[in-house]
């Protein structure tokens, strides 16, 4: 027995090759937080919300600590014989010492009162040497020639991330804290003019219903091929990043930044999107392209056309392009393109792995507290559906986790792409459904889809000639604001899209 609780002790004297010197580590504190566990039952609930077994550096008090865990959670009785018996089950009862090892923890502390302090020095120490290991790794495949150097900037801050998300646990906070917060946020959103709490989509009627694009929420726009999924989301990024000076990142999975580029020069010029990929412009249209183009170049957005990326990749990339170009909204194009973080590809299925991206951007959008827009591929029921072929949410392709992860789901549906007819046979008309709204309404929105310039526009309104004359007209406006608009106007049946 006391060969083996010897052999307990000698781990932690292990010496790091690379510095030559001991690893941080507080075996005394380890054995003080272990003793007061099993000698008050309270400050269990304290230590497992701070300490993972992990983070116990000597072996014998990791086993100890789990076993500990194990009785936590099965609701049994903690103390030194409960402990032991459960080590006996486990096997390992002489392998951390035995009986002497086990007296000699609940000897060392006299009561549970600075447990908690004792805890988070544990886990600092812990956190120190997984710098060490991870900056050693780091050191290791920067010597290497093999190693592609993007990738191992992604696969350093994905670890840092990993580190500081899973050691760093925040605290629940009391009511009084959070209600003064939501105070502050109504006060400022009382004072902007355009009464929004979120990011402006530039579209008045949609913003009307969803008060600006909110931090922390995931949005999925879903449509079928040929929809216009791309041109909202670039019509949106160039209102937000013209008109409102919010930066913008758009990660592109399907087109090429150049191509992006194009539409993007189509619609603010409003020249044929095919003469702008052929350069086929007459004088007066290179003028107006030269002029138009400025808004773009002064404009804030970051596009990243890396193919196939990783949520991994992803979200390095874009904890960069926030911390170092403070980017206010993320729209990803489109999400089943998408790969996860499966090594083995066969461990898993592709619903599975889409639920996982899923997850993983809900979980990004909640850590940078900045919203995602994610573009979605609907499932061919749509296509043989029978009716006004509106997509609904168990259209969604591939994965159930979208629409149980996404705070917003908005289908694009455009009647003319099948040949039906709408009321008052409105060209271009497209009807922005709001299927799923977890913080306020569902409800259509109806836009106006620019064919040849891939551009999504307000409607024009025009007066019915069975209203009456004083009822309002009113323009398009990008930027139209709620109190530009009169009280007196209805929006149900007094104004008519043109």
């Amino acid at each position: 027995m006391a060969k083996k609780q010897n052999i307990s002790k000698t781990v932690t004297n292990i010496i790091d090759e690379t510095t030559g010197k001991l690893p941080p580590q507080s075996i005394e504190l380890e054995e003080a937080i272990l003793g007061a566990m099993m000698i008050d039952k309270d400050s269990c609930h304290t230590v497992i919300d701070i300490l993972q077994p992990e983070c116990f550096y000597n072996e014998a008090n990791r086993k100890i600590y789990n076993a500990i865990i194990s009785l936590y959670r099965d609701m049994q009785p903690i103390d030194m014989l409960t402990v032991k018996d459960k080590l006996v089950k486990n096997k390992e009862f002489e392998e951390v010492g035995g009986a002497t090892y086990l007296t000699r923890l609940t000897s060392r502390v006299a009561s549970s009162a600075h447990v908690e302090f004792h805890a988070r020095i544990v886990l600092q120490k812990y956190i120190q040497r997984e710098l060490i290991r991870i900056s050693n790794e780091i050191q290791k495949k920067a010597f290497s020639d093999e190693e592609d150097v993007d990738k191992l900037l992604d696969e350093s801050q994905n670890a840092l991330f990993n580190l500081s998300y899973g050691s760093v646990r925040k605290e629940a906070q009391p009511i009084d804290t959070i209600i003064h917060q939501a105070i502050e946020q109504i006060k400022e959103a009382g004072k902007r003019t355009d009464r929004l709490s979120g990011i402006p989509s530039g579209f008045v009627s949609l913003d009307r219903v969803t008060s600006g694009w909110q931090r922390s929420d995931l949005i999925i726009v879903a449509a079928r091929p040929s929809m216009g999924k791309t041109a909202f989301v670039l019509s949106m990024t160039r209102n937000m990043a013209v008109e409102h000076n919010i930066p913008v990142a758009f990660f592109s999975l399907e087109m090429s930044s150049v191509q992006l580029v194009n539409r993007l020069i189509s619609a603010e010029t409003e020249i044929d999107a095919h003469k702008i990929r052929t350069g086929d412009l007459s004088q007066e249209e290179w003028i107006r392209l030269e002029n138009k183009i400025k808004n773009l170049e002064n404009a804030k957005i970051f596009i990243d056309d890396t193919p196939a990326i990783s949520i991994s990749a992803l979200r390095a990339k874009a904890r960069r392009l926030v911390a170092q170009y403070g980017v206010k909204i993320i729209i990803i194009d489109y999400l089943q393109l998408m790969t996860g973080n499966f090594s083995d590809k066969s461990s898993g299925t592709r619903e599975q792995e889409v639920s996982a991206i899923s997850r993983s951007l809900k979980a990004l959008a909640k850590d940078l507290d900045v919203p995602i827009i994610a573009l979605s591929q609907l499932n061919r029921s749509v296509e043989t559906r029978s009716g006004s072929k509106r997509p609904q949410l168990s259209d969604l392709r591939e994965s159930g986790a979208i629409e149980q992860d996404a705070d917003l789901v908005i289908f694009i549906h455009r009647p003319e792409k099948y040949g039906l007819e709408t009321e008052n046979n409105i060209p271009g008309l497209a009807q922005i459904i709001i299927a799923k709204h977890r913080n306020g309404a569902v409800t259509d929105v109806d836009l106006k889809f620019l064919d040849r310039f891939a551009k999504f526009t307000e409607f024009d309104y025009i007066p019915s000639p069975n209203l009456p004359s004083s009822t309002l007209t009113l323009q398009s406006k990008m930027n139209l604001r709620n109190d530009d608009i009169s009280p007196d106007t209805s929006f149900n049946d007094t104004l008519l899209p043109y």
